[in-house]
């Protein structure tokens, strides 16, 4: 778990140098900010494994930030950290979403348990999605075959029908090159200069577009990475 990528987000800085401080000294890589809108701005981002949210934020608080991540299906875990623990508060988080509730004041070594029990339970969450298709392109996950406009039949690598899954998985969002690495691939990006993502990327167009400069599948969001074109129906 040490490797793991956290995000903070707390306003009150003394608390949130205590959460870094512990979360550092237990070997976790943490990135941590003091306001909602850049927040959830950081967790869409992607590239983390786990988001410890205050609830009393300035800007947006911490339920609306939970309830745009669900919206956007980020599978993304979150542990709700606040001063409220009224039972209404706790109900409601875990109903948004939330994988786990602390309530202020609470000490290191119960925040690491239950930082170290959701990281374990995370990679249970990743939703299966069989079959993709917009326009006249059909993808089936489970076969790694595509049936194009003419009828032909092409065959995906396990990379191309794992990197089509993932995209299937978050609609409506790009996509970023290092959180591909990371979530595909299983490589830390940190430090790592590839283009082996724009290559899968080239690759899966060859095989499925008409003019692979203009792509209709996959789109590519400057700036930001790769999402399935708008239209995009998904079969889970």
């Amino acid at each position: 778990m040490s490797n793991c990528r956290i995000l903070v987000v707390e306003d009150d800085a003394a608390i949130r140098r205590g959460i870094v401080d512990a979360l550092r000294f237990a070997k976790y890589e943490v990135t941590d900010c003091a306001d909602g809108e850049a927040g959830l701005e950081q967790a869409l981002g992607g590239g983390f494994d786990l988001l410890l949210l205050d609830v009393m934020l300035p800007g947006i608080d911490g339920f609306q930030i939970l309830d745009s991540l669900r919206l956007e299906r980020s599978p993304l875990p979150v542990i709700l950290i606040t001063a409220r623990g009224a039972e209404d508060d706790r109900v409601r988080g875990l109903r948004s979403g939330a994988d786990d509730y602390v309530v202020k004041p609470f000490s290191a070594r119960e925040l690491l348990a239950r930082v170290e029990a959701v990281l374990r339970r995370a990679p249970e969450r990743p939703a299966t999605v069989r079959k993709v298709t917009n326009g006249s392109i059909a993808i089936d996950l489970e076969r790694r075959e595509a049936i194009l406009a003419n009828g032909e039949s092409v065959q995906l690598s396990e990379k191309e029908a794992q990197l089509i899954t993932y995209l299937a998985v978050h609609p409506g969002r790009a996509v970023t090159r290092d959180e591909l690495l990371k979530r595909v691939w299983g490589l830390d990006p940190r430090g790592v200069t590839t283009r082996t993502i724009d290559m899968h990327i080239a690759r899966l167009r060859e095989k499925l577009e008409d003019d692979p400069n203009t792509p209709s599948f996959v789109s590519t969001v400057r700036g930001k990475g790769y999402m399935l074109a708008t239209g995009a129906e998904i079969a889970i």
